[in-house]
């Protein structure tokens, strides 16, 4: 029996043994990440090497330098055009805000001007009748200072179909200094005027100061020199 049973294990018939080596579960799984890891390195060698052969790797690398500059460009050329359309913009508001206060200006000098009109012809309305063309009104005086007076007075035209005027006035100063009669004119002499509808005329004139004014004449003449008004104010 016992015979028998050592024959058995001696023939082919004889069980199959099979002789491992024990190895952790660590160091397994350790080893089969190295050997995938491995595995995807040489494919992604493949990869790229053949993808160098190829050239594809060139052409891509080309056609990404090309797009970086069309985009480095684009954004160029839409800073640029920004750029331009902020001061475009910036020019237009400004050229609006100019526009309306010219608009607002003209409104008011048209008011001004149709309120002038209106009180000139109320004045005209008021005024009495003269027998000559040109007439002086509302003059006025006062001593400023010592030794100094100051004057203003209304020069205007009868009639809206008039020309305009162009002549001189005279300021004279009419009264005593050191107890004897005494006059003054203004040291530059007559002044220029030019009278279309009205004109407003102000100014000082200067005189000793101890002389005693009793009266102030103002005097037109034309460019001939003919007297065209004159006014005497006492004071």
């Amino acid at each position: 029996m016992r015979w028998k049973l050592i024959r058995r294990r001696l023939s082919v018939s004889a069980p199959r043994m099979i002789v491992r080596s024990h190895l952790p579960w660590p160091l397994r799984w350790a080893a089969l990440a190295l050997m995938l890891g491995f595995s995807g390195a040489i494919a992604l060698w493949a990869f790229e090497f053949g993808k160098d052969i190829a050239g594809l790797d060139r052409v891509e690398r080309a056609e990404l330098a090309r797009l970086q500059a069309e985009l480095r460009q684009l954004r160029e050329e839409r800073d640029q055009a920004q750029s331009i359309a902020n001061t475009a913009e910036s020019l237009l508001k400004m050229e609006r805000a100019a526009q309306e206060r010219l608009v607002e200006q003209m409104r008011q000098l048209e008011a001004e001007n149709l309120a002038l009109q209106d009180d000139l012809g109320f004045f005209e309305r008021l005024l009495p009748a003269t027998s000559g063309p040109l007439a002086l009104r509302g003059l006025q005086a006062e001593v400023a200072q010592p030794g100094q007076m100051r004057y203003q007075l209304l020069i205007m035209q009868n009639g809206r179909a008039q020309p305009e005027f162009r002549g001189h006035y005279e300021i004279r100063l009419v009264g005593t200094l050191d107890g004897r009669p005494w006059n003054q004119t203004r040291a530059d002499g007559a002044r220029p005027v030019a009278v279309k509808h009205y004109k407003r005329v102000q100014g000082v004139i200067d005189f000793p100061p101890t002389a005693v004014v009793q009266q102030l004449e103002v005097r037109v003449t034309d460019a001939d020199g003919t007297v065209r008004a004159q006014q005497t104010l006492k004071l």
